[in-house]
């Protein structure tokens, strides 16, 4: 971080005193939620209120501009075990306490059509199935980087990252003494290239990520993984279209990793929009090796929650690897009963294993939003029906969150 901090200073002093006006522009978001856990075989259920606030500012000074955010959670009701408080009789709520500088970045748009961002910074990669900010938790995931995005050629878009450093969710609190997975930063020679072409029926991209973790505790999730995907969208009529993505993967242990290992990924999804009512069906594999931990095919920067299932049981693939068959459906209102959106969406997984044959379990997850203005309030519910893997679970959710714009 101190080289990126000094490429950061260095790009505000070479910034050139031009006439053009320097333009301001506030950032702040607040979010107030209350998580409701319950899972076999805790005797008592979490209920977490937390109240989450980012703010900063980005200034814009001809093809420059700096950018720098805080962000602060607090635990209003701490009934809950974040992961690193230590209330390990309750079940895991992952939003502890904390105050940290959330994003500190320099961009450069001077060169043709390519964008260069230096700092911390949050990075979300095609649907972030691999690389994403895990917006959906309080504190954000960040990353120390150097990114280039180029499109200088129509249709074309090479996007580029260096990052030699990995701010997780589990704040300033993180550390040794809650587990391996629960490190507040973790370095490492991570390198995330997309190659992608748009086409009439949608957008092919080919990928390589390079995950490099440092400390000894998570040597085990340094992978390379490369693949490629495809997804798009086809108008059947002037109200109806359907919605595809396919994508594939192979990956293996890199660097420090102690494990030998060869897994694959596989995901192919359908949809149908008729109007406001959206229709969805899919199957994803995260594929094992030999059935030993944490050789199975593993995405440890993902934005996991979007997933498999809200339940999040499935945050590290299980040993014997993961198959999810999926279904949802959907529909949203706009303009109406003095809102300016609604959306109802529901969806069901089955989750198998990849090899051995075995049943995990089933879960159905709920959601109601409703946006006005400013704020969006949110109604969602996870129910894990365990048979092979983890315990029941239940979790509601009932989140309020202002964006100023």
């Amino acid at each position: 971080m101190r080289a990126l901090s000094l490429l950061t200073l260095g790009g505000l002093v070479a910034t050139p005193a031009l006439a053009d006006p320097l333009k301001l522009a506030p950032l702040i978001d607040a979010r107030l939620r209350y998580e409701h856990v319950e899972q076999a075989p805790f005797a008592q259920d979490a209920d977490a209120v937390t109240l989450r606030i980012r703010s900063g500012f980005e200034a814009k000074l001809n093809d420059f501009s700096f950018l720098a955010e805080a962000e602060a959670t607090l635990a209003i009701n701490p009934a809950y075990n974040s992961g690193v408080n230590g209330k390990t009789t309750y079940p895991i709520v992952p939003d502890p306490q904390n105050v940290e500088l959330n994003r500190l970045q320099v961009q450069y748009r001077g060169l043709k059509q390519t964008v260069v961002t230096v700092g911390r910074q949050a990075i979300n990669l095609d649907d972030q199935r691999f690389v994403g900010a895990v917006a959906w938790r309080d504190n954000e995931q960040t990353f120390d980087a150097v990114r280039v995005e180029w499109s200088a050629i129509k249709n074309l878009k090479a996007d580029v990252t260096y990052a030699n450093n990995v701010r997780t969710i589990w704040g300033i609190d993180g550390g040794n003494r809650f587990g391996p997975a629960k490190l507040a930063e973790i370095g490492g020679d991570n390198v995330f290239a997309n190659l992608s072409y748009k086409t009439s029926l949608g957008t092919l991209t080919g990928f390589a990520y390079m995950v490099d973790q440092d400390q000894r505790q998570v040597f085990v999730n340094s992978s390379q993984s490369y693949g490629g995907r495809f997804a798009g969208a086809y108008p059947l009529s002037k109200t109806v279209k359907l919605t595809y993505l396919a994508s594939f993967a192979s990956q293996s242990d890199y660097h420090r990793n102690p494990n030998r290992y060869h897994a694959e990924y596989y995901a192919g999804e359908l949809g149908l929009a008729v109007r406001a009512l959206s229709l969805i069906g899919g199957y994803e594999v995260l594929g094992a090796d030999q059935g030993v931990a944490v050789t199975s095919f593993q995405t440890p920067l993902a934005t996991l929650h979007k997933f498999n299932g809200w339940a999040d049981k499935f945050l590290v693939t299980p040993a014997n690897g993961l198959r999810d068959a999926y279904g949802s459906v959907g529909y949203s209102w706009k303009k109406i009963a003095g809102f300016d959106a609604i959306g109802l969406i529901a969806s069901y997984h089955r989750f198998d294993s990849d090899r051995l044959r075995q049943h995990y379990g089933n879960e159905i997850d709920a959601q109601l939003s409703v946006k006005k203005g400013k704020y969006t309030a949110l109604i969602r519910y996870a129910d894990y029906r365990a048979d092979r893997f983890a315990t029941d679970t239940k979790k509601l959710w009932l989140s309020l969150d202002w964006a100023f714009s």
